[in-house]
């Protein structure tokens, strides 16, 4: 009997792609050896942030796209081309934190911190994303450690901010070297602009495409350039120390004295505008003093810049409030670090290491072990581990002073053995005093 519309159903077996997960370009996993270079610099610096009368606040990493586009600037880079942002499913335009100030201010805007005593002081540590080239040092999430002063307007702050920086990398052994400006008021850089489109006129078809735009734009870019013709051509445009108001140049001649009384070098540099629009009077950044490097290079590795923002406040809709402040690179720093061949200081820690043997030990050593951490003791263990040799040898590398070894004589008899690690004496004591046992040998 024939078969009649009958075929044989062809089956196509579709090959799966085997899913391996990565990191996005430029998004790093901070390892936790790279972890104690962070834990390191931060504690160093929070300690500085304190004692100089700094408070903690913590900001969202997500915010209104407007508040970059206002504060940081239309023309500048970073909102033109770095900013991670997006349409939400509410329909509004918001932006990962390219940088800690603006959100700051808002904070300090929304929160009515204007009617607290002047100056508030306030820090932030967290992730700053901006979408650019990896490279080293700036990744596109990236971590900053900030400091910002609202409220205050003398030179006295600008040079503290400073100081601070100058005391942190002191305390670290960073060799640095400061660099300088005066932005002067919007009266001087009014002055300052009309001197720009004057010295460029001639030149504007020698600039690079971005830069004709930045000429119309906002001419300070230019000095943004990493472009090598537009660098040439802008290192012999006039300064704008000559175009300060009076206000402006007795503001900076005081910071200058202050620092020159302190003893803190520094380099005056004209070129120095920094990547932000909303930057007045005094800025700075301290770059990595290193043989080799040239001055190019040190200025794309800076590891900390800052300044003064007196209309900030007042662009985002708050009082008119004069406000300073500065950001540290954690990253650019470890890798200087790492670069000038420092070393984090070894911890001088008294470690105790709780090793046992056999289940009934294992049992025992987890409530023992909760009884040690409440005593604040130093205490580690390894309680997956089996074998007392590998327990050992991990003590042995951790840097332990002292091992307890419990094991099943020692519970049934409600002792514990310590052995020293510098000598290799063991003793045998009573587990009930075991706290003043280890007080009393280290």
């Amino acid at each position: 009997m024939a078969k009649i519309g009958r075929q044989k159903k062809k089956q196509i077996k579709v090959k799966k792609e085997k899913f391996i997960p990565q990191s996005l370009k430029g998004m790093r996993d901070i390892l936790p050896e790279e972890g104690k270079y962070f834990d390191y610099f931060l504690e160093k610096l929070e300690k500085l942030a304190k004692i100089y009368g700094f408070e903690k606040i913590e900001i969202p990493i997500l915010e209104e796209k407007s508040l970059f586009t206002r504060s940081i600037g239309q023309t500048t880079d970073i909102v033109e081309k770095e900013m991670f942002s997006f349409v939400d499913k509410g329909g509004r335009e918001v932006a990962l934190r390219p940088e800690g100030t603006a959100g700051v201010v808002r904070a300090y805007i929304e929160n009515g911190m204007q009617n607290l005593p002047q100056p508030v002081k306030l820090y932030y540590f967290g992730p700053m994303f901006r979408y650019e080239k990896p490279q080293a040092g700036r990744e596109r999430q990236f971590h900053q450690f900030g400091l910002e002063v609202l409220g205050a307007a003398g030179p006295i702050v600008d040079v503290q901010l400073i100081l601070l920086c100058w005391n942190f990398f002191q305390e670290i052994k960073l060799q640095t070297e400061l660099q300088i400006n005066c932005l002067g008021c919007p009266d001087c850089q009014k002055e300052y602009r009309r001197r720009l489109l004057e010295f460029f006129r001639y030149k504007k078809r020698l600039l690079c495409p971005n830069c004709r735009i930045r000429l119309e734009k906002s001419p300070l870019r230019i000095f943004d350039c990493k472009e090598k013709k537009c660098q040439e051509i802008s290192s012999t445009a006039p300064s704008i120390v000559d175009c300060l108001c009076e206000a402006c140049k007795n503001h900076f001649i005081k910071v200058l004295e202050n620092l020159d009384e302190l003893e803190i070098p520094y380099n005056l540099n004209s070129r120095l505008v920094r990547g932000l629009d909303y930057y007045t009077k005094t800025v700075f950044e301290f770059w990595p003093s290193r043989i080799g490097l040239s001055d190019e290079e040190k200025s794309r590795f800076s590891l900390a810049g800052g300044g003064r923002y007196d209309n900030l406040v007042k662009i985002l809709g708050g009082p008119v409030t004069p406000a300073a402040g500065v950001a540290f690179g954690l990253e650019r720093i470890t890798e200087e670090f790492k670069n000038q061949n420092l070393k984090l200081p070894k911890e001088r820690r008294n470690i105790v290491f709780l090793a046992q043997i056999g289940e009934t030990a294992k049992k025992k050593a987890l409530h023992l072990f909760e009884n040690l951490v409440k005593a604040k003791i130093d205490i580690k263990e390894a309680l997956a581990k089996d074998s007392l040799k590998a327990q050992l040898e991990l003590a042995n590398k951790i840097g332990a002073k002292l091992v307890l070894i419990l094991g099943q004589d020692e519970v049934a008899h409600k002792t514990i053995i310590i052995k020293d690690m510098r000598t290799g004496i063991q003793e045998v004591v009573n587990v009930d005093k075991i706290v003043e046992e280890i007080k009393k040998r280290l």
